[in-house]
């Protein structure tokens, strides 16, 4: 068993892993939140023995970060967490993917567990749509070469940008509107939200697919918003909510034997 850690810059997800593609508990917790190395310590292991992992041995840890601050505190608190090494994929991991960008040492860790995981579970071109702080679009090849993307404003951005910038427009939950054209304050709002973000995913994909050459890509959404956006966005094919999890746990079995 591995335990596994997307380190983003809201949240930090944490799974326990069997294998590479049996996620046996998942949770999440703050990222920006200031904690000590034995306060993080504390909630990790309580955590794991409140879902039933007290006694469960975890052969290894495995890290992906794209906070620097995070990975310095999380390293050595997971040393005291598992029972075997910290593992830290970077850039620099040995892995039998390929960066083919401009600078590959600046491909943060998510990205690369992606293409990881796309080339090791689906075997076929790929547009990861990772919808976390950011919604990215990763470009994968068949042979697990990372050829670029797309970065752009998370789901919530646009809600919390009227919350902070507007005296009188109300707060709304991202979810489907009963129709376009709203006729209360708050629907147009949800609208508004909702359908920027589905018709801005729907476009980019077009966009990546017709500039790519690859109109038969598999499109596949991860990360937090998935499940509630994969499933009205047209362009998505299939919703795996924790591509990055499992591309961290095919890291760990990699680095592992070499």
């Amino acid at each position: 068993m591995q335990l596994v850690l997307d380190v983003g810059n809201t949240e930090t997800v944490i799974g326990a892993v069997a294998g590479h593609d049996d996620l046996r508990g998942h949770w999440r917790i703050s990222t920006q939140v200031p904690r000590t190395g034995d306060e993080l310590a504390h909630l990790l292991r309580g955590l794991l023995r409140d879902d039933g992992f007290a006694e469960v041995r975890f052969d290894r840890a495995v890290l992906g970060s794209v906070v620097p601050s995070a990975t310095d505190l999380l390293r050595p608190t997971l040393a005291r967490v598992v029972d075997g090494p910290v593992l830290v994929v970077d850039a620099s991991s040995p892995l039998p993917i390929r960066l083919d960008v401009e600078e590959p040492r600046t491909v943060g860790a998510d990205r690369i567990v992606n293409t990881l995981a796309a080339r090791k579970l689906y075997g076929r071109d790929t547009i990861a749509v990772d919808l976390g702080t950011a919604t990215t679009y990763d470009c994968i090849s068949a042979e697990g070469v990372f050829l670029g993307g797309v970065i752009s404003p998370g789901v919530s951005a646009g809600l919390e940008w009227l919350a902070r910038r507007t005296a009188q427009l109300p707060r709304v939950e991202f979810l489907p509107p009963e129709k376009v054209i709203g006729t209360r304050t708050d629907a147009c709002i949800r609208s508004g939200i909702y359908y920027a973000v589905m018709d801005g995913i729907d476009g980019m994909v077009d966009r990546i697919k017709r500039e790519w050459d690859r109109p038969d890509a598999l499109v596949v959404a991860t990360g937090g918003h998935a499940a509630t956006v994969g499933r009205h966005a047209r362009s998505v094919e299939k919703i795996e909510p924790f591509l990055t999890l499992y591309g961290l746990a095919i890291a760990g079995d990699l680095l592992s034997e070499g």
